[in-house]
């Protein structure tokens, strides 16, 4: 009588299983055929298996998922075959246990503080303006400088992960993020500011970009939609929490410690990483991550994306948009695009834009239309406290809680919408009715005027909220299902890249948008004709000089005028969501039910398995 054999194997479920395999069976699967070259290829999890060797078979193989590829002798062996699928059927479903929610929670903690790293600045600015002597430019680029600086660097850590170890890049990007807001703490003036909010940036790019990755390596597809929810959800309350920050210590003496607050989370969160979120060591050494990682790559990616976008917050306010200053290096940044396309293409091994990601339709929907709504999202974070304070003369503090219709709706609503969605299975719906309530809040926006009653504000930023909380979940799970497992880390950076490029270009463009439109709107003014150029270029200072400016005409005049300029902004988001929304008619349904599959598995401790397991990924 043959006796049984276990050994352990992540089952086509994407649990780490023990499997019972007969001696007989064992030595058949020795007897198996190597693989031919294009095999090799196909099944490159298979390229170390000793097919024609007598030596004891490696503890942990990698099974092929669902077995489907008829010419692999090993995946089809009937005695393994019917081991794999009865073991499948009998794996529990997701399950998680005290370690993943541990990890969890170190991660969306580390979430929640980038959103209040990104959302904070938005209320204070005037009086950081004020404090520092800045220009409404110099200012505003304390707040582009955090989300250009994240949104350039998401790809390159998703890049870099895959020969490092997403878990030990998430501890130097947690790192940065420290460093970061200590420095944007302790600036004592506008260039030490912008320096410590770009470093922020840096490491806030990683957290979002690996607590994407990190959340994938933890839960099956179809189980993820509430776990999305929940970390739309924390953004929500960081992104809440920001500017009520932000307006509370928005004073000369205080503002420092809307950064320095977050130190402790940062802290707690990085051991918690270190501690409870356990991945699968990567075989490879250091030295080989460093040999495949596409250094030229990303250099070229992260200089030629800063090359057009700074210009374009240039154009128009602090040079004209024909000006050699703004035209150079926009050239420069669409050269270094060409120059990358071919590295990418044809020389990098691991390249940091991977085109698999971009084979399919509704995919590419996905990240134009989340740079859209990360646009619009941000948009609103930032014009609509100049709105409240400038226009209806709310204090800081008060302006952050108007934002509140808007920023505390969307965590309900994220987490409501990932759970429909996990439970009936479809997602397409929740595309569209987010977009749709996108658009009628976005329309609503444009409707505010000087004398607009308070309920109608609440009511309007509601609907915004409603709508854009809806699509958090809803975006993520589009991407997912049309993406092919083997292809989902780069696709999901690149789905995180494109939401932190659009909430750039919201801040940066409607920036732009908005000191245009005011420079010509006081142009018209006669009161204001003779100095428009300087008042455009220093918005900022506007709200203060209203806030102590008594009544009358010139305070009405100029009250109009940055009522008019902040709804040009309006529109142009309100017309980004309606082509949205027409793009969104496009895409196609892909099913959710499909099992976890990660070539870095965060494991769960497990009573017969004491340590985690040595050798499952390939280099």
């Amino acid at each position: 009588m043959p006796r049984m054999e276990r050994f352990s194997y992540i089952a086509p479920t994407g649990r780490l299983t023990n499997l019972s395999v007969s001696t007989l069976d064992r030595l058949a699967l020795q007897r198996t055929p190597s693989l031919s070259a294009s095999q090799h290829q196909q099944h490159p999890e298979l390229a170390k298996w000793p097919y024609e060797s007598t030596e004891e078979l490696p503890p942990v193989p990698r099974i092929p998922d669902r077995g489907s590829c008829s010419t692999c002798s090993y995946a089809g062996h009937p005695a393994l075959r019917a081991t794999m699928q009865q073991t499948a059927a009998e794996t529990p479903p997701f399950c998680p246990g005290t370690r993943f929610y541990l990890a969890f929670a170190a991660l969306a903690a580390l979430a929640m503080v980038v959103a209040v790293n990104g959302t904070t600045v938005s209320v204070a600015m005037p009086v950081i303006a004020s404090a520092m002597q800045g220009s409404t430019t110099g200012v505003m680029w304390a707040g582009s400088a955090f989300l250009l600086a994240s949104t350039v660097f998401q790809p390159v850590y998703t890049a870099f992960s895959e020969g490092f170890g997403s878990r030990q890049l998430a501890l130097v990007s947690v790192g940065l993020l420290a460093a970061g807001t200590l420095t944007a703490g302790l600036a004592r003036d506008l260039t030490m500011l912008v320096v410590g909010r770009s470093i922020q940036g840096v490491g806030g790019g990683g957290v979002t970009a690996l607590t994407a990755i990190l959340v994938n390596d933890l839960i099956p597809l179809q189980q993820r939609g509430q776990w999305i929810g929940i970390l739309g959800a924390v953004w929500a309350v960081g992104s809440t929490f920001g500017p009520v920050l932000g307006g509370a210590l928005a004073q000369p003496q205080l503002w420092h410690w809307m950064f320095l607050a977050t130190l402790p989370l940062v802290a707690a969160s990085f051991m918690s990483i270190v501690v409870f979120c356990q991945a699968t060591p990567l075989t490879a050494s250091l030295v080989h991550g460093v040999k495949q990682a596409d250094w030229v790559g990303s250099f070229l990616f992260v200089v030629s994306i800063t090359a057009i976008l700074v210009p374009v917050t240039w154009g128009g306010v602090t040079y004209d948009w024909r000006s050699w200053r703004v035209l150079t290096p926009i050239g420069y940044g669409c050269t270094g695009f060409i120059i990358l396309f071919y590295h990418e293409r044809y020389v990098a091994k691991r390249p940091v834009i991977r085109r698999e990601v971009f084979s399919n339709r509704t995919a590419n929907i996905a990240y134009i239309t989340t740079a859209v709504h990360g646009m619009i999202l941000w948009s609103l974070m930032y014009y609509q406290p100049l709105y409240t304070e400038g226009v209806r003369g709310f204090r800081p503090v008060v302006a952050g809680v108007a934002l509140l219709p808007t920023t505390i709706t969307i965590a309900p609503i994220a987490i409501a919408t990932g759970l429909a969605i996990g439970k009936v299975g479809r997602w397409r719906w929740s595309i569209w009715s987010g977009w749709a309530v996108t658009v009628l809040g976005t329309g609503l926006l444009c409707a505010l005027d000087t004398n607009t009653q308070i309920v109608q504000v609440v009511v309007t930023d509601f609907i915004v909220g409603v709508g854009l909380g809806s699509l958090f979940p809803a975006l993520q799970f589009q991407l997912q299902s049309a993406t092919d497992s083997k292809h989902l880390a780069s696709a999901v950076a690149m789905f995180s890249f494109c939401r932190g490029l659009g909430q750039t270009l919201g801040v940066s463009i409607s920036g732009n948008v908005f000191q245009n439109a005011l420079r010509s709107r006081l142009a018209k003014e006669p009161l204001f004709a003779d100095k428009a150029q300087d008042l455009a270029r220093n918005a900022l200072a506007i709200v203060q000089w209203l806030d102590t400016t008594p009544a009358g005409a010139e305070k009405t005049a100029m009250q109009q005028a940055y009522t008019d300029s902040i709804r040009v902004v309006y529109i142009f988001m309100a017309a980004f969501a309606v082509a949205a929304t027409l793009l969104s008619i496009f895409i196609q349904h892909y099913n959710l039910d499909r099992p976890l599959d990660t070539e870095q598995y965060v494991w769960e401790v497990d009573p017969d398995i004491k340590q985690p397991p040595k050798g499952i990924l390939k280099p």
